[in-house]
Formats: structure tokens, C-alpha cells, sequence
């Protein structure tokens, strides 16, 4: 609950047009300084003087990534309850609303078509990869089986890319942010994450082995053929396990093992595979319990078309329990709240 001069400040904060306008477009999507000028008519710095407002109330929150920031609407639980009774009640047949919208959707429209043109230079070593294993529709059909059986406040995907897991799971988590260091998949991934696809999803740029948020504040985090990108299997999992509350899962993906050594020179594969008992012993080392695990062989999947491929997809679900050894702890052994 917010104290009644808390809730003064906000509404305050909120009441400038200006600002309003920007709450409103915030509300469909993260946008940073340069996309605002654009759909407001204003000058960087008088946009930048009411972003600091507006953050300083804590109705919106910044990424960095690279060079630029996005903002977006608070996720602070309270201010977000006030801030969506607010933005409900705007008229959206204003005209200025309208106009701001129609500005919005003509700058998304141009970032998409840049993300496209990015993703098409790079479709065909997606394609090359996922030639090489089961129909990707199996594996996702899979991880849904395994991690969407109950409702989950906040999803974390770590290693983001595309942003398809967040699309995968939309209905099944309140909000979600996917994490990724690649600016270029980023855009892409924020250009196909609409309020129709996946109205609750955020990504930003961030660091897979120190990401920005706070102890045991994730219901779920997925992994979806990431670890064998790093060099630090271990750290990364020891990281997911620190953002997972009691209670929480962690969902992997990725190959089992296999000898397909071009992929490390051709795709800057780290790691040709993992053996499910290495996982599981990770999993165990960071204070997880093994709760599931899958093998999707195209060799037995039925299809007789990919009898011939050799990679084979790994799924393994772990669960932080409600207490136990390794509760709560970083990379560095130590939760963020005890290290603060």
C-alpha cells in the first residue's frame, strides 16, 4: 500500500500533459529520448526534464543498452496498480491521444522493418541450426508441458534473442523480461513484442551472469539455447537460481552432446553439448532440486523426415526449494541482499 503523500506525488507527477502523453505511450511499449522526440514534437531536453520527473516519482524505470536508454512503466507492484487505474480512465478517442498513437505505430513500423532487414542477413544460420534437430514447434510444445502447469508472477529469459520464449509463455506469467547482450536482436525482439503478442514482456540489455534484479524475484527463468554460448556454465545457472524465489523453476534448453565441431568456428559454440547428469550436478551445486527432464531425439520423434540429423535437445527443469543449502546465493556465493 502507498502512503496517501506517496500517492499525491505520483498523481502529481502524472497530471502534466506532457507527461501523461508519455505514461500513455509507455504503456505499449519501452521507447527511449530519440523515439519521444519524435512522436512529441519536443526537444530532447525538455522530454529528458519530465522522463527525470516521472522517474523520480518511480512510475518509469530505465535500461541502458549501449549507448541509448529505454524507459519503461514501473514495475513496482503499488505504483503499477495506481498507474494502470490512471491510464484507464484517459479517453482514447482524445485526438491528441489518437495523433500520438498513430506517430508511435509509424516509428515501430520503421524499427520492425530495420529488425527484419537484420534478422533476414542472419535468417540463414537460424536456419542451418534448426535444420539440424527436431521441429523447433516440438521443442516449444515441450517446454510448455514442463513449465506452463501453473501461474508465474514474473518470467525472466536469460539470453533472450528473438524473444520468442516470451511469445511461448504469454498467458502463463503476469509480466516478463528477457535479457540479452546483442543490441541488434534486441530491436528485432522488441519490434515483434505488441500489446497483441505479448502485452506484459519487456526486454532489455543486460549481463546473463549479473543480471539487474533483486534476489528471489522471479516465479520462473528459462534458458533457451544459451549455455552453450558461455564460457561459464556454472556462474550463469548459480544466477538463475539467485533470481528464482522459493519455489520457483528454472527451465534449460539446449543440446545433449554431439561431435559436430564446426559449429564452434562457424557459430561460436563454447560448448559441443551437455550430458544430463553435468546439468542436473549444476543445477544440485547451485541449490536447486531436479524436477524433470527430456530428450527430444529426432531419430525416435516419429518423423521419418529427420531421421538423419544428429543434434538432440535437452530439456531439464529444476525447482528452488523452500529452504536448503544454496538458497538464494550469486555467482560470488553471496545473495546481493548480503553482500549489500
Amino acid at each position: 500500500m502507498l502512503e496517501p503523500r506517496t500517492i499525491v506525488a505520483v498523481l502529481k507527477a502524472a497530471a502534466e500533459p506532457t507527461r501523461l502523453r508519455i505514461l500513455l505511450l509507455l504503456a505499449a511499449g519501452d521507447l527511449n529520448v530519440k523515439d519521444l522526440t519524435r512522436v512529441l514534437g519536443q526537444s530532447q531536453p525538455r522530454i529528458s526534464r519530465h522522463l527525470k520527473l516521472l522517474a523520480e516519482a518511480g512510475l518509469i524505470e530505465r535500461s541502458r543498452e549501449g549507448s541509448w536508454v529505454y524507459f519503461h512503466l514501473t514495475t513496482e507492484p503499488s505504483r503499477a496498480r495506481l498507474l494502470r487505474q490512471l491510464l484507464d480512465g484517459v479517453d482514447a478517442a482524445d485526438q491528441t491521444v489518437q495523433r500520438d498513437n498513430t506517430r508511435a505505430a509509424a516509428l515501430k513500423a520503421d524499427r520492425e522493418a530495420a529488425a527484419q532487414d537484420y534478422f533476414r542477413q542472419h535468417a540463414a544460420e537460424w536456419d542451418k541450426i534448426r535444420a539440424l534437430h527436431i521441429p523447433e514447434a516440438d521443442v516449444e510444445r515441450a517446454m510448455r508441458e514442463m513449465l506452463a502447469t501453473q501461474p508465474i508472477d514474473l518470467l525472466v529469459d536469460l539470453g533472450t534473442g528473438t524473444g520468442r520464449v516470451l511469445e511461448l509463455f504469454a498467458g502463463s506469467y503476469a509480466r516478463a523480461i528477457g535479457f540479452d547482450a546483442n543490441n541488434a536482436m534486441l530491436a528485432y525482439a522488441r519490434s515483434r513484442l505488441g500489446v497483441a503478442a505479448a502485452p506484459n514482456a519487456q526486454v532489455r540489455n543486460g549481463d546473463i551472469y549479473d543480471v539487474q534484479l533483486p534476489d528471489r524475484s522471479a516465479g520462473a527463468v528459462v534458458m533457451h539455447q544459451v549455455l552453450h554460448f558461455l564460457s561459464d556454465t556454472a556462474g550463469a545457472i548459480r544466477e538463475a537460481t539467485r533470481l528464482l524465489e522459493p519455489g520457483g523453476r528454472l527451465l534449460i534448453a539446449d543440446f545433449a552432446p554431439h561431435e559436430l565441431e564446426y559449429l564452434r568456428d562457424e557459430f561460436a559454440h563454447a560448448r559441443l553439448g551437455f550430458a544430463r547428469s553435468q546439468i542436473e550436478q549444476l543445477m544440485t551445486d547451485a541449490g536447486l532440486v531436479s524436477a524433470g527432464y527430456r530428450e527430444l531425439d529426432p531419430a525416435t520423434s516419429g518423423d521419418a523426415s529427420r531421421v538423419g540429423d544428429k543434434l538432440i535437445v535437452s530439456l531439464w527443469l529444476g525447482i528452488k526449494p523452500e529452504v536448503g543449502r544454496g538458497i538464494g546465493q550469486g555467482a560470488r556465493g553471496q545473495s546481493r541482499e548480503q553482500a549489500a
